[in-house]
């Protein structure tokens, strides 16, 4: 029972859990740096920049606004991290342990997964900045448009596999009957997931809390040293994250043997360079565009995904 237990933790703190996360996310960083590089034809970063970039902030000085909640202000990029490794840790226990799950565990990582977001929130609205309340308010706003069509989204697998709540059970199911993202209604979701994944992660065009050619960082002008290096290290391991949400809900998961573990990274990879590419072929969007958009388009690709999930398509 100890033993078991110990294992279980090495598989949620670090291997594959938080740890192996981080320093995912670090690599994942540099790829899409050094491809947004190459596509604007510079050289790009050399391999450990996101590691320098991070050690140089954690020696920085600490600049509290004034007037803001310091406690709010330094405890927000601490929530966030937070809710990254959480979702870290539970999604590798459940990859390599299918014994850990646990019925809800997939709702409890939606909510995990809305942390980060709600940490700048928290974090623009305790600095005070005019700025920074703009990004904090166009964040609150990107929130409540794309979390309605993803929550959408999580439920088709749910349907199809006869109300499994569980990623266990989901991971079960597809190795069955096949990914979900081999009927209609997964490739539907699937695609409709990678926009909202887009606007989770903040990237362009869907960057509209911190465009830094508008307002300056918006939500973060105010953070340096330490809080900021939190900041950019839980986007890095959203980076990872959030895909291999994706991949284990509706792509298949990774498995457990030497093939489908590099069929799942070949998965990672093929979302990663999507994500990269809708980066550099788009403009940032007004934020009401992007809402319209996720109400709109985005919300009714989930909904048709749904009905067909009922339908069994």
């Amino acid at each position: 029972m100890k033993g078991q237990m110990a294992m279980t933790l090495v598989y949620f703190l670090i291997f594959p859990g938080m740890l192996f996360t981080v320093v995912a996310g670090m690599l994942a960083s540099w790829i899409d740096r050094k491809v947004t590089a190459r596509v604007q034809w510079r050289v790009g970063p050399p391999l450990l920049q996101p590691w320098y970039d991070f050690l140089k902030l954690m020696g920085k000085e600490i600049v509290l606004p004034r007037g803001g909640s310091k406690l709010a202000f330094l405890g927000a990029p601490l929530v966030g991290l937070a809710g990254a490794g959480l979702a870290a840790g539970l999604l590798a226990a459940v990859s390599v342990n299918a014994g850990i799950a646990f019925t809800g565990d997939i709702i409890v990582l939606l909510y995990l997964l809305v942390l980060p977001s709600l940490a700048i929130i928290l974090g623009g609205a305790a600095s005070r900045n005019p700025l920074a309340s703009v990004g904090a308010s166009r964040e609150m706003k990107l929130l409540l448009s794309y979390e309605l069509p993803f929550i959408l989204l999580m439920v088709v697998p749910i349907v199809k596999s006869g109300g499994q709540l569980s990623l266990a059970g989901l991971l079960s199911w597809q190795q069955a009957e096949g990914a979900f993202a081999w009927s209609l209604s997964g490739i539907i979701a699937l695609v409709a997931a990678v926009l909202c994944m887009q606007a989770k992660l903040a990237l362009v065009p869907f960057d509209q809390a911190e465009a830094e050619t508008e307002i300056m960082g918006g939500a973060l002008i105010e953070y340096s040293g330490a809080p900021l290096a939190v900041f950019k290290l839980t986007k890095a391991m959203m980076l990872v994250v959030v895909p291999w949400f994706l991949i284990v809900t509706l792509w298949g998961g990774f498995g457990n043997t030497l093939g489908s573990v590099l069929l799942g990274v070949v998965k990672y990879v093929v979302l990663l360079v999507v994500i990269t590419l809708i980066r550099n072929t788009n403009p940032r969007l007004r934020i009401e565009h992007a809402m319209k958009f996720f109400w709109g388009p985005v919300t009714g690709l989930a909904i048709l995904a749904l009905i067909l999930a009922f339908l069994g398509v």
